[in-house]
């Protein structure tokens, strides 16, 4: 009997594989898209709102954490099994709590809530990514990609969609986003059980020989150096809205109001102009404070990552070196690791705003935007992730990779058509009132003909893209550090998701939409360059598949 003989049949493993997918997506949203209309809804300022997105942090750096998951197993579940049982319960809890907070009353504590919601979320998905990888042979990996961005996708449909239409009070059920989310927060309970009763059993693999003990100090190590690195970026904050006065006033007697004559005269912002230099150096706007504090995290950022690698270094983090050591091994990794960080920027740039772009800067409804970006966008996103995965097999890994990033790199010009003309250029349709149980339209619905050719090209592109991105992250893990390889490499991929957020917030403020969705659509090309750049190295995982890790284990 082989080893994947043991973990049923090919069928029972792709079905598996997609409902973890729709477990892994469904709380994206509730801290990202769905919580973005939540503070919107209470009167929260967009700037304010992009920083937010920080509370997907832990995305970033899961890798930190993901080495206790290979190397202790929750028991009497088996590898990986308890683990997931383990955050979904957690998911369920944590966003049942969330739920009992007012973001516009106590905002700090909803953005606590919101964080420890993703920081569960992050470490359901180092699970999840894991057992995907190992439960799949080589073989079923296209396949798997695509039903696994199949089963996120439809996540995110209820959680970032139809939920739109329950909070509509209108158009819909009338609901609260509390009761939104606790209903999500069972949701997450039902994948608990499902991960209990339907997984099947992996074969357990050789676990490090150092020392338990060591993992455990090293990770609290690094913890430890992080919580400097947090006290440490929010002490820059004032710290570097004074470096800014002060660079100001040095340039202009008056300090008061900032004279940008005498700094033309002098030369040396020639090129910036009176509202940039007021909103992006004055530090004497709300916008300015939020320009220093991007500069803060920036300087923060700068000090705490060497510091924690550093740390683990000198705590025999022996997991995570190990994992990470045997990753950096295989040719052209560093590379690899720049191109993830790059493959999804783009469409990270033009996804972080989505919700207020289209709520406020456009002014859809709110089931007008559920309706169009979720329920019809469902049926794209479908026919991506499916016509993903059969280019893959005709195409190859390299080829749908460079086909399908561009493809992402165009639909966000979309974006910019909607930020540039508005909407009601191709006319609308009406959607006929509706009562599907799960969902419901009271009165018939506008739908915007442009948002919908919009969201069209996002989710078809977008679903394609995604297939071939978890194929070639799965393509470069070994087995026996499968959490921490993948995890650094999906960390890095939501760098862009997660780090663009208080950038694009500040950013939309400061140009406008249409200049914004235009920097969105350039942040992709250099993705595409690094995908020729690598073309060599890719084609021969395409023939080599296995991961690389594997030899000689």
């Amino acid at each position: 009997m082989t080893k994947y003989s043991q973990r049923g049949s090919t069928a029972h493993r792709l079905v598996v594989v997609a409902v973890l997918g729709f477990a892994s997506g469904l709380p994206l949203a509730l801290a990202g898209q769905s919580m973005q209309a939540w503070l919107t809804s209470s009167g929260v300022d967009v700037a304010t709102i992009g920083f937010l997105s920080l509370v997907g942090l832990p995305y970033t750096f899961k890798f930190l954490w993901a080495p206790l998951m290979d190397r202790f197993d929750v028991p009497w579940l088996g590898r990986r099994r308890g683990w997931l049982v383990l955050t979904q319960l957690g998911l369920g809890l944590s966003l049942w709590w969330m739920a009992g907070v007012s973001p516009s009353e106590s905002t700090r504590t909803f953005a606590m809530l919101a964080l420890l919601v993703a920081f569960v979320s992050a470490s359901q998905d180092v699970v999840v990514d894991a057992y995907r990888t190992e439960v799949l042979q080589a073989s079923e990996r296209g396949t798997g990609a695509s039903l696994t961005v199949l089963g996120y996708r439809l996540a995110l449909v209820l959680s970032g969609g139809v939920a739109f239409i329950w909070v509509d009070p209108l158009q819909g059920g009338a609901w609260t986003w509390p009761e939104v989310y606790r209903f999500m927060a069972w949701l997450m309970v039902a994948a608990a059980c499902f991960s209990a009763l339907a997984l099947p059993r992996l074969p357990q693999v050789p676990k490090v020989s150092t020392p338990a003990g060591n993992d455990l100090w090293g990770f609290s190590s690094v913890v430890m150096v992080v919580m400097v690195g947090v006290v440490l970026t929010i002490g820059l904050g004032p710290a570097a809205m004074t470096v800014l006065r002060e660079s100001l006033c040095s340039m202009d007697s008056t300090c008061g109001v900032l004279s940008v004559g005498g700094a033309l005269e002098r030369g040396v912002f020639s090129l910036l102009s009176r509202a940039f230099l007021e909103s992006f150096l004055g530090g004497l706007t709300p916008l300015g404070v939020k320009w220093s504090d991007l500069l803060a995290l920036a300087l923060g950022l700068a000090c705490t990552i060497p510091l924690a690698t550093w740390a683990a270094r000198a705590a025999r983090f022996e997991t995570l070196l190990g994992g990470l050591g045997s990753y950096f091994q295989q040719s052209g990794a560093r590379a690899f690791l720049v191109l993830i960080v790059l493959y999804k920027l783009g469409d990270a740039f033009a996804g972080s705003l989505m919700t207020p772009f289209l709520l406020q800067g456009v002014g859809f409804s709110v089931a007008e935007m559920g309706v169009a970006n979720k329920i019809f966008g469902l049926w794209f996103t479908i026919v991506g992730a499916i016509v993903g995965g059969l280019l893959m097999i005709r195409l190859g890994l390299w080829r749908s990779l460079l086909l399908f990033g561009t493809l992402q790199m165009l639909s966000n010009l979309g974006f910019w058509w909607l930020a540039a003309y508005g909407k009601s250029q191709l006319g609308a349709f009406v959607l006929p009132a509706l009562n599907w149980g799960f969902v419901t339209l009271n009165s018939p619905t506008s739908v915007d003909g442009g948002l919908l050719l919009v969201i069209a090209l996002e989710n078809l592109s977008g679903g394609m893209g995604t297939a071939a991105f978890v194929a070639l992250l799965m393509s470069l893990c070994q087995q026996r550090f499968t959490a921490t390889q993948f995890a650094l490499m999906s960390a890095f991929s939501s760098i862009g998701r997660v780090w663009v957020g208080p950038l694009a917030g500040v950013l939309a403020t400061t140009v406008g939409w249409p200049v914004f969705f235009l920097i969105s659509t350039l942040a992709a090309l250099p993705a595409l360059v690094m995908l020729w750049w690598l073309r060599v190295t890719l084609k021969t995982l395409e023939i080599a598949p296995q991961m690389v890790g594997d030899q000689g284990d």
